[in-house]
């Protein structure tokens, strides 16, 4: 991590430099005041979820609305602000490289590290990044800041997404083009069935807090449901709400007490039978989204149950509504980053401003993409719309909850860690769950898996 930060520092100096008189204007034909920026604008991400919004709503090259039923996309959005770009002859170019393993970082930190000796037209012009891991880019010198390019107006933004995107001076370095409040998912069969009412208000009362929440569970295993459908289920609403960082100022590592209390709940839940060891993303919890599943709660902002609930979607439509449940809590969220070195800046300040400042733009993201939005407004609007509801949700309007949640955001007690330090405790832990290894060799696996990652980092503090 080090040897990492001095390279970027030094990509810094160097690309200052280059900003400060390094433009031939003999051969571009501009001066120092408009340089000529790229043809090409390179993208990176992890999967192609914002690329289809980029595409639909900043460029206006993929259709975005279905006019004659017939179950094909055939409306282009006319007003795109980016189509210019593509009647200029610019080339939107995406790289996308799965997270898993964190290949997309280490693909990004090579192309960001190259970016001093890179060609022009390979130059890394934008890439998005997620709440996990954002430091380590923010609080780095591979990115700008944002306002000097022209992203001034953060008036309509949630205010953690921005504080999320600020590094250690308060220098805004990128924009989320959503806001992630994430909410308690429950199946209203079952919760007729386990709770006596489907209704939001009153299944928010009876899952209110974690001892509520514990006794239910014990209730619907007795009915013969599940509570959660995963022993992971409920950890970022813990991990959201710790009082301490997972590593302090000098790096040693510790156990907040709400991770604690999450393993000691995962601990019970898998041996009373209220929950399963499959993981987050597990085919086996994915099951229980569909017609015959048995689990009464999933957890998840809009992006989960609009995306990642595809049984629920096609077996189970209507069946569900969304509460707070036990606390507030968040989960993800894309930040759009500005990378030092780019050759297209002024393309970079439109493409964020598009998706945080332009009504139009985020309005669609709600009405046509289920999004939650960055843009406070726009959610308003549409969460005092007593037409507007989520057919998902049995008409539910999801945008009025979710503005709600997001009032109690807290974006406090993050390290550049968290990714490793979250995803590894899972992964560890759940052998113990499984009855493979003991609670003190899961545990000491997970530190050995800290410590190979990060040897810096004192894991003897935590045990």
């Amino acid at each position: 991590m080090k040897k990492f930060l001095t390279a970027l520092l030094a990509i810094l100096m160097v690309c200052t430099l280059a900003a400060c008189g390094s433009k031939d204007t003999a051969d571009t034909g501009t001066t120092d005041e408009t340089p000529k920026e790229g043809t090409v604008f390179n993208i990176y991400a992890w999967n192609e979820e914002f690329k289809g919004f980029f595409e639909k709503y900043y460029l206006g090259t993929v259709p975005y609305l279905d006019t004659d039923g017939d179950g094909t996309l055939d409306a282009y959005y006319e007003e795109a602000p980016g189509k210019h770009w593509v009647d200029e002859g610019v080339e939107f170019k995406w790289t996308i490289v799965p997270s898993d393993n964190s290949q997309y970082q280490e693909a990004l930190d090579a192309a960001l590290l190259n970016q001093e000796n890179a060609a022009t037209d390979d130059k890394v012009d934008l890439f998005l990044a997620e709440a996990d891991y954002i430091l380590k880019y923010t609080d780095s010198a591979v990115t700008q800041d944002v306002k000097a390019l022209g992203v001034t107006d953060f008036s309509n933004t949630y205010s953690y997404t921005v504080e999320a995107a600020s590094d250690a001076s308060g220098t805004v370095k990128g924009v989320s083009f959503q806001c992630c409040p994430s909410a308690l998912i429950y199946r209203r069969s079952i919760a007729k069935e386990v709770l006596g009412t489907d209704e939001p208000a009153e299944v928010q009362e009876l899952l209110n807090s974690w001892e509520k929440f514990d006794a239910v569970a014990a209730d619907a295993a007795a009915k013969g449901y599940l509570m959660t459908p995963s022993y992971a289920e409920t950890y970022r609403v813990f991990s959201n709400n710790v009082s301490s960082p997972w590593v302090d100022a000098d790096k040693n590592m510790h156990f907040d007490e709400k991770i604690t209390t999450w393993m000691d709940q995962a601990e019970k839940y898998v041996a009373n039978g209220y929950t399963l060891t499959e993981g987050i993303w597990d085919a086996g919890k994915n099951a229980e989204m569909g017609k015959d599943g048995r689990a009464l709660c999933f957890f998840g902002p809009a992006w989960y149950f609009n995306f990642c609930m595809g049984p629920a979607h096609e077996e189970a439509m209507g069946d569900w509504a969304i509460v707070e449940g036990p606390a507030a809590h968040f989960w993800g969220g894309t930040w759009l980053l500005a990378p030092t070195g780019s050759d297209n800046p002024t393309i970079a300040a439109e493409i964020m401003n598009t998706f945080i400042n332009n009504e139009d733009v985020c309005s669609k993201l709600i009405s046509q993409e289920s999004q939650f939005t960055n843009n406070q407004a726009v959610n308003n609007k549409f969460a005092s719309d007593p037409e507007y509801g989520s057919e998902f949700l049995g008409g539910q309007n999801d945008v009025a909850v979710f503005a709600e949640l997001a009032k109690n955001i807290k974006f406090q007690n993050i390290t550049l860690y968290d990714q490793y330090m979250n995803e590894g405790l899972q992964t560890y832990f759940v052998e113990y769950l499984k009855g493979t290894v003991s609670r003190e060799d899961a545990l000491n696996n997970y530190f050995k898996y800290i410590n190979e990652k990060f040897p810096a980092i004192n894991t003897e503090t935590a045990k």
